[in-house]
């Protein structure tokens, strides 16, 4: 408890480094990790428990903004501890029983704020927003072939999935794990903003249908992971209706604005999904993982994945079978995830995570009006940001006075990998970098911690110009 606590006030004590970076191949000389046959003694574990601490990345930290997941809630932090002592099973309410009510209560009050009429539905909570996805995939698959399920592909034609080319790599992990293949997900285009483009989604449907193949899933993304933009989910609605298609909506990034009456228009449509997934351990802040598929059908998840397995499932207990939902999953041990998020919702309410979304989405667009103008930095997209992601280059001196050709793309691209190199040896914050299509390596900025501030925000500028403009 003593070693727990430290790490917590130093997780928010911005004089501490968010990161004490050594490389893997010192990590392993430094100290001995091996497994031994021999116990060790209690001041040795203790021991361990400091040092794993010691090397860990304090994504607690309010100068942390390297990935979706950042924040440390005492309420969510406290749940988890509950739930490894509870140390249960999702599959059956004679194991599990108030954690199953708890995600029942938890999936309802998620489709209700999707806007499917009287929360409606199923859903079920998942190892990450990857799953999430595949699950999707597997009941869209499932709802036009159910035969799929006992006689595998070969019994079904080509199958045809949709995405925009700035949507998460996990739906062709997907394809790939189902059997649908890489090759049979068609990327469609983006605009400037990374939008999907609807009239470039109909004539690849189009397309697709008339080489023979099926189509049979899009997925729209609310919150993509580079720009944070939000597909036009009722265009793609209208599309699905037409051509028969089930829509699936990854909200995994933007489900959370949902919760917020001034950001949430940036999903409308979302309700004539078939299926969403969200993750609240992204943009609410709960602590990993917590990502939830919901599905509009109810009884499907059931039919697609059951096995009745009469050693968990018996049909004749003495209560109502229906909270036995571990037949639903794919999963037969299946971790609780429900506590925290159900935890945490009590202690804040709607109201509480409203307004931290807002906030977070508030120190956003502060960033973006601080450097849209300032010298050295030059935007990835035009325009204020829809999510908490701004997209940008720090330009150092050296290159502000080069004109806009190849050598300069070349040392451009070089800037961003450096900066978060020295970021990362000096421990002062983290910020992550990527390249996307045609632009080079530039920074990604994402907010969903808390504990975040202007000045937090001021830091990392005054950071970026500090580490990179000798370069």
């Amino acid at each position: 408890m003593d070693i727990l606590l430290q790490y917590v006030v130093k997780s928010f004590d911005r004089s501490t480094k968010v990161i004490d970076f050594h490389y893997p191949n010192e990590l392993l000389q430094e100290y001995n990790w091996e497994l031994a046959d021999q116990p060790q003694n209690l001041e040795e574990i203790l021991m361990h428990c400091q040092t794993t601490l010691k090397y860990a990345i304090k994504t607690g930290h309010p100068r942390y903004f390297n990935q979706l997941s950042t924040g440390l809630d005492m309420v969510g932090l406290a749940a988890d501890w509950l739930t490894s002592t509870a140390n249960t099973n999702m599959f059956t309410y004679e194991i599990a029983p108030v954690f199953v009510l708890l995600e029942y209560v938890t999936l309802k009050k998620m489709r209700e704020i999707i806007g499917w009429p009287g929360g409606s539905g199923d859903g079920i909570f998942s190892p990450g927003g990857a799953i999430s996805n595949m699950y999707a995939m597997l009941i869209a698959r499932f709802k036009m072939f159910p035969e799929v399920k006992e006689k595998g592909m070969a019994a079904v034609p080509r199958l045809i999935a949709f995405t925009s080319e700035h949507s998460h790599f996990s739906l062709k992990k997907g394809a790939a794990a189902l059997g649908i293949g890489t090759d049979s997900v068609i990327l469609i285009k983006c605009d400037e903003r990374g939008k999907m483009i609807p009239s470039d989604l109909e004539r690849r449907i189009i397309e697709a249908k008339q080489k023979g193949f099926v189509p049979f899933l899009v997925s729209a993304t609310a919150g993509t992971t580079v720009y944070g933009a939000f597909d036009p989910l009722l265009a793609v609605a209208d599309i699905c209706k037409k051509y028969k298609i089930w829509m699936h909506v990854d909200a995994a990034w933007g489900g959370g604005l949902l919760m917020s009456q001034k950001h949430k228009w940036k999903l409308s449509g979302v309700e004539r999904a078939n299926s969403v997934t969200w993750n609240p351990h992204k943009m609410m802040g709960v602590p990993l993982q917590c990502s939830a598929l919901l599905v509009r059908e109810e009884g499907l998840m059931q039919s697609c994945n059951q096995m009745h397995a009469s050693y968990l499932f018996q049909q004749d207990k003495h209560y109502d079978l229906s909270y036995d939902t571990g037949d639903k999953a794919l999963q037969c041990g299946r971790h609780v995830d429900v506590f925290k998020l159900w935890l945490m919702w009590r202690a804040k309410g709607t109201a509480g995570f409203e307004a931290h979304i807002d906030k977070c989405l508030e120190l956003a667009e502060y960033l973006y009006n601080i450097i849209k103008n300032r010298e050295g930095y030059e935007m990835v997209f035009d325009g204020k940001p829809q999510h908490t992601n701004v997209c940008f280059w720090y330009v150092p001196p050296s290159l502000r006075v080069l004109e806009d050709n190849e050598e300069r793309m070349s040392r451009l691209s070089k800037v961003a990998p450096v900066i978060k190199a020295r970021m990362m040896e000096y421990g002062t914050t983290m910020v992550s970098y990527q390249p996307l299509g045609d632009k080079v390596n530039f920074f990604r900025m994402v907010i969903s911690n808390p504990a975040a501030t202007h000045q937090d925000i001021d830091f990392l500028i005054e950071e970026i110009e500090r580490l990179g403009q000798d370069l």
